[in-house]
C-alpha cells in the first residue's frame, strides 16, 4: 500500500490561526461575566456564551478550516452529521470546563479536573472530525503522537481555563488569545501528524453528499468571524452598561 503525503494551503493555515485567536479573545471577554453573575441563569448564560466562543470559534472552526487547508493527495469530503457532532462536542466540553471552574471560589483541584475533561473533549472533537473524512484513502494513526496531541489538549485547556478566570485588561487578554491560538493550532497539527494515509481504490458511501467546495474554508472563516465579531461587540456593550450601573 503506497503512503500518501499531506500538503497545506498556507492562506487557510493562517486563517485557522486568526479565527482561533479571535475565538479565544471573545471567550475570555464572555468569561468576565461568569464570576459577576447574580443568579444561576446569568452564570450559565455566560458559561454557554464563553463555551460557544471557545469551543465553536477558537477550536472547532480552527480545526475544520485547517482540515480544509490540508491536501491529502486524494479527493476528500466530510460527513455532515459527524462534522456537526464534533462542533457540539467542542462547545459542550468547553462549557463544562468553564462551568466547573466557575462554580464558587477558584480552586486548583477544580482547574485540574475541568482541564482534563475539557482536554479530552477537545481531543475527542478533533478525532471525531477526522472520522468525518470521506475518501478512498486508508486511514491509521501513530499512537504515540495521538497521546501527545491529547496531552497538549489537556494542558492547553487548563491554561485557557486559568486565563479565563485570572485575567483582566484588554491587552492581557489579547496576548493570552495569541498564545491560546498557538496552543490550539499546536494540538490540531500534532493530531494531523499522527495521521497515516495509504492509497486506496474505493470511495466510501456518502462521499458525494459530504461537505466540500473549493472556497468552503474561506466561507466558514468569514461566517465565524462575523458571528464572533457580533458576539464580541454585544459583550463589550454589556460590560459598559454593567460598569455604568455600578457607578
Amino acid at each position: 500500500m503506497q503512503d500518501m503525503h499531506q500538503h497545506y494551503n498556507g492562506v487557510l493555515v493562517g486563517l485557522s490561526y486568526v479565527v482561533s485567536v479571535l475565538g479565544s479573545f471573545t471567550a475570555l471577554q464572555f468569561a468576565l461575566g461568569i464570576p459577576l453573575a447574580q443568579n444561576v441563569r446569568q452564570r450559565w448564560g455566560a458559561v454557554l456564551a464563553a463555551g460557544a466562543a471557545m469551543g465553536g470559534g477558537a477550536i472547532w472552526a480552527m480545526h475544520f478550516i485547517a482540515m480544509l487547508a490540508c491536501n491529502m493527495g486524494t479527493p476528500v469530503t466530510y460527513d455532515i452529521t459527524l462534522t456537526l457532532a464534533s462542533a457540539v462536542l467542542a462547545i459542550a466540553a468547553c462549557s463544562l470546563g468553564l462551568g466547573i471552574v466557575g462554580s464558587g471560589t477558584f480552586r486548583v483541584f477544580n482547574l485540574v479536573i475541568a482541564g482534563v475533561l475539557m482536554g479530552l473533549g477537545v481531543a475527542g472533537m478533533h478525532y471525531l472530525g477526522m472520522a468525518a473524512m470521506l475518501s478512498s484513502a486508508h486511514v491509521s494513526y501513530d499512537g504515540s503522537i495521538v497521546a501527545l496531541s491529547v496531552a497538549i489538549a489537556i494542558v492547553a485547556s487548563m491554561a485557557a481555563l486559568w486565563l479565563a478566570f485570572n485575567l483582566r485588561g484588554t491587552l492581557q487578554m489579547l496576548g493570552s488569545a495569541l498564545v491560546m491560538g498557538v496552543a490550539v493550532c499546536g494540538m490540531h497539527y500534532t493530531g494531523m501528524a499522527a495521521l497515516e494515509l495509504g492509497q486506496g481504490d474505493t470511495l466510501p458511501s456518502g462521499f458525494e453528499h459530504g461537505l466540500q467546495g473549493q472556497y468552503l474554508g474561506m466561507v466558514i472563516f468569514a461566517v465565524v468571524v462575523v458571528l464572533l465579531a457580533i458576539a464580541l461587540g454585544l459583550s463589550i456593550v454589556r460590560q459598559q452598561r454593567r460598569a455604568a450601573l455600578s457607578i
